[in-house]
């Protein structure tokens, strides 16, 4: 199975990652929450999967379409 690459949706800045480069994620698990116009938004797993890197720290912004999260087989 190919990587896939969590994306921002939106210009936002990275309140919480909740998962590092080597963790095993289910589908819809919390992978980090992000903060756009004082909303917090969650950002789950598309798919089951190992972290194979994180892109991103808390406290960073991020442009839309920035990844954000890499997740491989």
């Amino acid at each position: 199975m190919a990587d896939t690459t969590v994306r921002a949706e939106f210009a936002a800045v990275v309140l919480q990652v909740s998962v590092a480069a080597g963790d095993r994620v289910e589908a819809d698990q919390e992978l980090l929450v992000l903060e756009s116009m004082k909303t917090e938004i969650p950002v789950a797993a598309p798919r089951a999967g190992r972290v194979a890197a994180v892109h991103v720290g808390e406290g960073q912004p991020v442009d839309e379409r920035q990844p954000l999260i890499t997740i491989g087989a």
